[in-house]
Parts: C-alpha cells; structure tokens; sequence
C-alpha cells in the first residue's frame, strides 16, 4: 500500500487511511487511498472494470509486462508451497473467459498456467516447472517488502566445494 501510495502520489487525495471490511462474515482491516478523478486514470478504470465489476479487456495480452506480472503476483499471488514451487493467482472474482485470457497472458511469457478449481471458485496455477522464468520476470520489480514472496530458485545441482 505504501509502494502504490508513494507511486500515485500526485494523483492522490488523501494519504492511506484504516478502513474496516467485512468478507464473508469475517472483519478485515484495510488500507485505502483515493486518487483524484481524471481522464488519464479513468480510461484505466474503464478498461478493467464495466458496472462496478472487475473485467479483464480483450487486449490484455497487448499491454501485459513482466511489471504488470509482478504486481498482479504482490496484489493477488502466492506460493502453492515451497517443495512444488507453483504458483497461484486468485482470479476467483473473474469469469471463464476473463480467467482464459489472464492464461493466455501468462503463457505467452512461455509460463504453463491452468485452471484450478476451488470451492470459491476458480485459481490460476503456474506450475513449478515454470517456477524459475516466473521469478525471473517478476524478480526485478517485487518490492522489498514482498520479497518474501518470490523464494530463491531450486538448486539444480549441489553447491561447489
């Protein structure tokens, strides 16, 4: 939050604020900020959401980077588990088609990507033969703060003596 805050502050209204949720019956706390209304921010905001809904747009493929692809992974990715080094991506609030296209960003980063299906609904699983071009895309553009995240790369081979 602080990252995005510091990124967008000349678009920015107020400094981060607390901000009480509640998902599912269960009390969260948040941060927000808001940013000021303006044309350049508001074709973003078109273009992904449509009726208060989020969507992916048809080009998504087109202006996908590997900084898109780190952010995403801070915001909504994890860490299957450190031994499978996959990984996953909650798209949960997206639709069939719009999860198909978030698939097709990641393969064409030549990643191997798949639906996985939740009781919630539906995951974007990379898998951890995968794992070592994933990191080295998103690598230089995760922030200190969510290194955590990116564990280092599988040992091919034992260490040199």
């Amino acid at each position: 939050m602080r990252h995005l805050y510091s990124e967008l502050r000349e678009w920015v209204l107020t400094p981060p604020k607390q901000k009480m949720g509640k998902t599912k019956g269960v009390i969260t706390l948040n941060l927000a900020f808001q940013t000021v209304s303006h044309e350049e921010l508001a074709s973003y905001g078109s273009l992904f959401y449509r009726a208060r809904r989020k969507v992916v747009p048809e080009q998504i493929r087109d202006i996908a980077t590997a900084r898109t692809l780190a952010y995403w992974f801070m915001d909504d990715g994890s860490m299957k588990s450190r031994q499978s080094k996959g990984v996953i991506f909650n798209t949960q609030a997206y639709d069939s088609s719009d999860i198909r296209r978030l698939i097709d960003v990641l393969e064409g980063f030549g990643l191997e990507a798949w639906e996985r299906r939740q009781s919630d609904g539906i995951q974007i699983y990379v898998s951890g033969s995968s794992y070592e071009q994933f990191a080295e895309l998103v690598g230089p553009y995760v922030i200190e703060a969510m290194r955590y995240k990116v564990p280092l790369t599988r040992r091919t081979q034992l260490p040199k003596r």
